[in-house]
């Protein structure tokens, strides 16, 4: 079975397609570095809707997503964000998490997921 990825460097795919199954890696707010957490996850929402769209499926067919916060006290302002982009009755299943830190300081959310295709 092929393996299609894109976006693609020496260290990693932003996205792998496998068969119907597209997997992300995770992503942090390229467009909003260093904002507020709600800000930094419509960010990646909207990066995560792209790369979606570029894989030739969208977030009606998310299966399961992982979300890393830098801090907790910041769940409930990232749920309003997930809960309006998700919402519908279509919502992935979920897991969230607080990691100490990402992969730089000006990135406090992180979201990870996989889709049907």
């Amino acid at each position: 079975m092929e393996i299609e990825r894109l976006h693609t460097n020496d260290r990693m795919s932003q996205a792998v397609i496998h068969g119907n199954t597209v997997y992300l890696a995770g992503q942090v707010a390229q467009n909003a570095p260093g904002a507020g957490a709600g800000e930094q996850t419509r960010a990646i929402l909207d990066q995560i809707d792209d790369l979606l769209a570029q894989a030739g499926t969208d977030k009606s067919k998310a299966l399961t997503a992982t979300i890393w916060l830098c801090d907790m006290d910041d769940f409930d302002e990232v749920n309003k964000v997930w809960d309006a982009w998700a919402g519908g009755g279509g919502a992935p299943c979920r897991a969230a998490v607080q990691s100490p830190r990402l992969a730089a300081p000006q990135f406090t959310v992180e979201i990870g997921l996989i889709a049907a295709r």
